[in-house]
């Protein structure tokens, strides 16, 4: 006879018990649907409600096209919280599929398996950003979305793997890594210079050698706790550091310090998971504990930018705390709404592109959708749509294009085509 599942702790006490009990094997759809949401707005659905402020330029569509541009440096829109909310579904993914391996005690195929998974993404990331395709220096080879997602999941996946039974000591290690950014961003000294092509330039004319250590080393005034764009330790170590090309000339979006929070929200997520797939508390007391601490993280993180600023290129800790809880309240909603009152039709087309995320990703930047859409609907049919109405033509291209997305994807998951990383 199988033991009484333990209940979720509402102590410190029943903490160790919780965290060793054995997570029973399910699939949740509001995983899938949320994922496929959050991907939606990446292939396709961000360019439809551009298009749609195109068609009627008022305050909502003014609104909402802000909301789908990312912030310049500090602050935060919903576009935002595309990439933290990936994220977080992966910490969840962490925990699905390496949970029948911690419980049968086989940590070397999983170590293994988060290895090659890992090895795989970063191949990937140099494939979409060009590959062989550029010449050195100009070839970007460290950084990038799908490398950094590959440093994440291999942190957070690791973490797991050792500490997945101790959900008291994962805490502590994302306390610490979050407050450790606060520390590394504030009180290490580097080179009070502007990371701008003038600045740079003039340094380098006056050293003779473009080399960022000849720059640096001329450089004798030291400065530190500074978050502005191009003057921060985060930029600078990229540019010292990073080989090859830069996607903002001097240093990256996901920069080398980054990946050292980014993983606190596969961390997040890993939580979240323990959660949900513990045979208690009921559903509902899930959704309460999901929502009550997705919003103490958004107000604590908000608190935090007063003094750590909310910046999604340097991945500050507030700017994670804050996206972990919007990310914790979106999945509270998706599985309230689609796991416990099974409200499931609505999402179909989400779950198409959920359950093939990466692929879609890839094939968007590969295939060209928007280019296919205006062979379809553009020329003199998007001309005489904009003679009609204004905007309606490149709404039509923008609907169009995101509808041979989902029709790729519904194809793929009809055929059970999933393409796994």
């Amino acid at each position: 006879m199988n033991p009484a599942p333990a209940p979720f702790p509402t102590s410190t006490a029943d903490f160790a018990t919780f965290a060793a009990t054995p997570i029973p094997e399910q699939r949740l759809a509001s995983l899938d649907a949320l994922r496929g949401f959050d991907m939606l707005w990446i292939v396709g659905g961000a360019a439809v409600v551009h298009a749609l402020h195109g068609l009627g330029n008022n305050s909502v569509t003014r609104c909402l096209d802000g909301q789908f541009e990312h912030v310049q440096w500090e602050g935060f829109h919903f576009y935002d919280l595309i990439y933290p909310l990936f994220l977080f579904l992966i910490g969840i993914s962490i925990v699905l599929s390496l949970e029948k391996a911690l419980a049968r005690g086989d940590r070397r195929s999983a170590l293994f398996r988060i290895l090659r998974r890992s090895l795989t993404l970063y191949l990937l990331n140099f494939v979409y950003n060009g590959g062989f395709s550029y010449r050195w220096p100009d070839m970007r080879v460290v950084s990038g979305v799908l490398a950094m997602i590959a440093a994440s999941y291999l942190l957070g996946a690791l973490l797991y793997l050792f500490f997945g039974r101790n959900l008291k000591g994962l805490a502590t290690i994302t306390a610490a890594l979050l407050l450790g950014n606060w520390a590394i961003l504030g009180l290490i000294p580097f080179p009070d210079f502007k990371l701008e092509g003038k600045t740079v330039a003039t340094l380098a004319a006056q050293a003779g050698s473009r080399d960022p250590s000849a720059i640096s080393a001329l450089v004798k005034q030291r400065t530190h706790g500074t978050y502005e764009e191009a003057h921060n330790l985060s930029n600078y170590l990229d540019y010292r550091y990073i080989p090859g090309k830069k996607v903002a000339g001097f240093y990256e979006n996901q920069g080398l310090l980054s990946p050292l929070t980014s993983v606190t929200l596969c961390l997040a997520g890993i939580f979240a998971a323990r959660l949900l797939l513990a045979p208690r508390p009921s559903p509902h007391r899930k959704v309460a504990w999901l929502a009550g601490v997705g919003l103490g993280a958004v107000l604590l993180g908000g608190l935090w930018g007063l003094e750590l600023p909310i910046v999604k290129k340097l991945w500050t800790a507030s700017f994670c705390l804050v996206t972990a809880g919007c990310s914790a309240l979106l999945l509270a909603m998706f599985y309230l709404v689609v796991d416990v009152w099974k409200m499931q039709r609505w999402c179909r087309p989400l779950v198409w592109i959920g359950v093939n995320p990466i692929t879609i990703y890839l094939l968007y930047e590969l295939v060209g959708f928007s280019k296919i859409a205006e062979r379809l609907v553009g020329g003199d049919v998007k001309a005489g749509l904009e003679h009609l109405s204004k905007g309606l033509g490149g709404l039509t291209v923008a609907a169009v294009s995101l509808a041979l997305v989902l029709l790729l994807m519904r194809f793929l998951h009809q055929r059970r085509i999933f393409i796994r990383v």
